[in-house]
Formats: structure tokens, C-alpha cells, sequence
């Protein structure tokens, strides 16, 4: 009963800290830049100030689809982002781009996050079945649940793996932004309130899958007694 405590208040914890982020983002995406920069502005003049010419900086569909892929050295900004110009525009650029600096700068997790990635992709596709199966198969074949918990603790070692990169990318993001004059003494803090709570997301999610797995693993070990 206490893990379902749990994993029920992670879920709530999770959706009020997406609802708090998407209402910080629209609030300081009306507020607009001094220099009057775009997203695309920022990232370019970011990974300019950086030494780093061979990353491509590009717009996708979606809200909040932000990312930079290592595999082709892009970053990619969803339209609102790209094209936007004001505070939360540049945050979520420049954080972007900091990744793209971890990248150029060989940072060691980032590195490690990278070299998951195809496990976790395809783990990610089959866990979920094959815990279902596990559990539904408990008494004939425990074994097919402890796989499952094996795939699943691999999401969940990415999921904590990634807490470091993002937090180091938005702190470069954060110290080259007040560095470069990009934000202001009067508007920083609101780069800096957008980006932490986009550092929430990463902590609940972690901290969620955790929760999930101690539940699949109790159910093991009931199992076993």
C-alpha cells in the first residue's frame, strides 16, 4: 500500500509540476528580450562564443520539443522557441545549446547518457510487455518478471544519469545568458525560475521510475517468500 502511496503522489506531483512549467513558460514568453534576439538568435550567437561551427540549429513541431541530438550535432527548437524573443525563448535556446557545448567539451555525462540511448530505445519498447507477462506469470516463470526488472532499472538509471546533464546545461545556459548581456539584472531571474522548473520535470520522472521499479521489485521478492 505504501509504494502505491507513492507512486499515486508522484503522478500528482508530476502533473503540478508540468502545469507549473507550461504557465512560468507562456508568462515569461511575454516578455520580451532587451536586444530583441530570436531563439535561433541566441543558439547561433551561443555556439559562436563557444568555438563550435559544426552544429546546425533547426525548428520542429510541437511545444516544449526542444532538444539537441549528439548523433547528428543539431539542435532542434520547436517554433515557438525558434522564432520567439523573448525571455523564455532565449532560456530554453540557450539550454539547448548547452548541451551542444557538453558535447563539444567531451562532458563525461553526457557521454554516458549518449551511449544508453540505443539500449534504453529499445528496452523502452518491450518492458512494458514483458513486465505484464511477469507479473501475470509470476507463479509458473518468476524469471520473465526479473528480466523485466532488469530492462526497467536501465530506464531508470537513464532517467537519474540525466538529472546531471541537465542541470549543467542549464547552468552554463544561465552563466553565459547574464555573461554575454543577454538577460538582464531585471529579467535573469526569470530565465533562471523557467529553466529550474523545466529541472523539475527530470527529478519527479526520475524519482517516479524509481518508485516503480521498488514496486516491481516487491512484487518479485512476495513472490519468492
Amino acid at each position: 500500500m505504501s509504494i502505491w502511496v507513492i507512486i499515486i503522489g508522484m503522478m500528482i506531483l508530476s502533473w503540478i509540476v508540468s502545469m507549473t512549467l507550461k504557465s512560468k513558460f507562456k508568462k515569461y514568453s511575454k516578455i520580451p528580450l532587451d536586444n530583441g534576439m530570436s531563439g535561433r538568435e541566441v543558439a547561433e550567437r551561443m555556439l559562436r562564443d563557444s568555438g563550435i561551427t559544426d552544429v546546425k540549429i533547426g525548428s520542429v513541431e510541437g511545444q516544449l520539443t526542444d532538444h539537441y541530438n549528439p548523433a547528428d550535432k543539431t539542435i532542434n527548437l520547436s517554433r515557438e522557441v525558434y522564432e520567439g524573443r523573448s525571455i523564455s525563448s532565449a532560456a530554453v535556446a540557450a539550454h539547448e545549446t548547452g548541451h551542444a557545448v557538453q558535447h563539444a567539451r567531451a562532458y563525461a555525462w553526457l557521454g554516458f547518457r549518449s551511449n544508453l540511448v540505443p539500449i534504453v530505445s529499445f528496452t523502452s519498447k518491450w518492458v512494458t510487455w514483458i513486465l505484464l507477462a511477469g507479473v501475470l506469470m509470476i507463479r509458473t516463470f518468476p524469471a520473465l518478471l526479473l528480466v523485466g526488472i532488469v530492462l526497467f532499472a536501465l530506464t531508470t538509471l537513464f532517467s537519474f544519469i540525466t538529472l546531471p546533464v541537465e542541470i549543467d546545461a542549464s547552468r552554463r545556459a544561465l552563466a553565459w545568458l547574464s555573461n554575454a548581456g543577454i538577460t538582464s539584472y531585471q529579467n535573469h531571474d526569470k530565465a533562471q525560475d523557467a529553466l529550474k522548473w523545466a529541472a523539475y520535470t527530470y527529478v519527479i520522472a526520475a524519482l517516479g521510475s524509481l518508485a516503480t521499479l521498488l514496486y516491481y521489485i516487491m512484487i518479485f521478492t512476495g513472490s519468492r517468500r
